[in-house]
């Protein structure tokens, strides 16, 4: 979905102790894509070609490279999910062409263009992977249908899902490429996207993208700004989703919602306080989330939460580990301690 550059985002935090630190990234270009791939790397991308690398990220004050994709200096990275210092993927988000997805698998010395989006009303808005050689991607409805691709060669075919496998999007519904967290995977076969504009909904396959069933859930929605904008599950069964409106940053929910039986239903956070939410993330094992927008941080738990920072976030990543980072506008960057 069309997403306005100038949104105020927000920070929630789950997962963490208060402790956090901002880091110095080296560059001011706007951050809406980041990936932690293990206590000592992680990966962040956002406009003009942007992507950035950190190999120690256990230091109090990381070193992040920045760099740029040649040719790209008018697309704009939501997206990057990364497996190491050296593989990593890009999803550029846009009208047309706009919509690419780049793969390195030298650290970024060389990319390699795998997708271009050819349809002129076609818009992608994120990805995700089960594994390095096995993701997806979602785009707004086209003639009535989400449109997905999907990859089983580390992207060196990028495949579409035939739209019969997908219910009909509702008219006015599309994803947000926000955070490149509007899609996510579990396991082998498991994967959601969630969505926003006249309905709030989350879609859900067990069988890598063969067949779907969409859940209407009772998030904040009826506008073209509101929704879902990210969703995160830490096993097959238990998820959370986070959003609401963001041109009116600071209403309170309903925007965050959990969900015990794979996404099949949906109940309402009771934590608060709440406000816009532009993404979430939660480590598998643990049943704190993290949840970013654009004022304050929150310790989020079955029975309750806790305020513990003013921040100003869009993106986040959580791995397994707990190792965790959000980024934000003009460079933001933040690490956040066990």
């Amino acid at each position: 979905m069309r997403f306005s550059p100038s949104l105020v985002v927000l920070l929630y935090a789950s997962l963490f102790a208060q402790d956090h630190a901002l880091q110095k990234s080296n560059t001011s270009e706007d951050l809406r894509g980041v990936a932690v791939v293990s206590h000592h790397v992680a990966w962040a991308s956002g406009t003009h070609g942007t992507y950035l690398r950190a190999r120690d990220l256990g230091n109090q004050q990381p070193s992040w490279e920045v760099s740029r994709v040649p040719g790209t200096e008018a697309l704009d990275f939501r997206d990057v999910e990364a497996f190491s210092a050296d593989l990593a993927y890009l999803l550029s988000a846009g009208p047309g062409e706009q919509s690419r997805i780049y793969k390195t698998t030298d650290g970024g010395k060389t990319w390699m263009l795998q997708f271009t989006n050819k349809d002129p009303n076609g818009f992608f808005d994120c990805m995700a992977f089960w594994d390095s050689e096995h993701g997806m991607a979602v785009g707004d409805p086209v003639n009535g249908k989400f449109v997905l691709i999907t990859t089983r060669n580390g992207g060196k075919n990028w495949d579409a899902i035939p739209p019969a496998a997908l219910p009909p999007a509702i008219e006015g519904e599309g994803a947000f490429a926000a955070s490149g967290t509007c899609i996510t995977v579990e396991g082998k076969s498991n994967v959601w996207f969630a969505t926003g504009g006249k309905v709030a909904r989350a879609f859900r396959s067990t069988d890598n993208g063969r067949s779907w069933t969409a859940a209407d859930t009772p998030m904040a929605h009826g506008t073209d700004s509101s929704g879902i904008f990210s969703i995160a599950f830490r096993d097959a069964t238990h998820g959370v989703i986070a959003g609401g409106d963001y041109k009116q940053p600071g209403q309170d929910g309903p925007n965050l919602a959990f969900t015990e039986d794979g996404g099949v239903t949906w109940k309402l956070s009771t934590a608060g306080p709440q406000a816009f939410f532009s993404s979430v993330g939660l480590a598998s094992g643990n049943d704190r989330v993290l949840v970013v927008g654009s004022a304050f941080t929150l310790d989020v738990r079955k029975n309750g939460a806790r305020r513990i920072a003013d921040l100003n976030l869009n993106a986040c990543s959580v791995n397994a580990a707990g190792d965790a980072v959000a980024v934000g506008p003009k460079g933001a960057i933040v690490t956040f301690k066990k």
